[in-house]
């Protein structure tokens, strides 16, 4: 081969060898540009994964994510104790705690007022009939003086009036204590009141009627400590 012809080869040779280190050259940087890229879609990865998490705790401590703090017309919703139109609710300060009060004391004044009745209608009840006991063995000693002046002695006629002087001062004491005789002879037979222990036929239209009283009835205060004893008429 001539010196001609190699030196025209020698240039076509030269291209061949630069174009090896072209192409790797191309490949690295292809590689840094992949790696690049590679770590941008990292950094945004990681960037929304913070932005996520930090939403989600706003959302966890009561504060509102974005997009969701304003109403559809812009406006802020309504805190607590304020109205639609933006003005603060207004309350009268202890007005339910003074109502409460007040309906207490009114049932606590009814209750005692209640309380003072029963106490002394019970006080007056005691009082009324402490005596009952004493009263009812009084009236056998009373059955006795009377039992003395319905005698018809002409000779014992002295002492039978000193012996009913004693016996009005004996009554007159006993009513004083609320002791009453009930009143039977010719009155209409009450069993509340009567204890019917005969009959009799009846005489000039008075049946039913108490037609003669064998024993006294009396009453203390209102209650009848002992019934009277009669024969009623049919």
């Amino acid at each position: 081969m001539s010196n001609k012809d190699k030196n025209r080869k020698a240039p076509e040779a030269e291209p061949a060898k630069t174009e090896a280190p072209a192409k790797g050259v191309q490949d690295e940087a292809g590689t840094a540009e992949g790696a690049e890229v590679k770590n941008a879609a990292e950094t945004e990865s990681q960037a929304a994964q913070s932005e996520a998490a930090a939403g989600g705790n706003a959302s966890e401590n009561g504060e509102p994510k974005d997009g969701n703090s304003a109403n559809a017309d812009g406006g802020s919703m309504p805190e607590d104790g304020e109205k639609a139109g933006g003005e603060p609710e207004k309350s009268v300060p202890g007005k339910k705690e003074d109502e409460d009060l007040r309906t207490q004391y009114l049932r606590l004044a009814a209750d005692f007022q209640n309380f003072r009745k029963r106490t002394e209608k019970e006080k007056g009840d005691i009082y009324a009939r402490a005596n009952e006991s004493l009263m009812t063995d009084l009236l056998p000693v009373l059955d006795d003086f009377e039992r003395a002046l319905a005698v018809k002695d002409e000779a014992a006629k002295g002492v039978q009036d000193g012996v009913r002087m004693i016996v009005e001062k004996y009554v007159a004491a006993l009513k004083k204590h609320g002791l009453f005789e009930i009143e039977a002879l010719g009155a209409e037979f009450d069993p509340n009141f009567h204890h019917a222990v005969q009959t009799c036929p009846a005489e000039n239209g008075n049946e039913g009627k108490v037609a003669t009283v064998l024993q006294k009835g009396y009453m203390l205060n209102g209650k009848v400590i002992r019934p009277a004893m009669v024969i009623v008429a049919e």
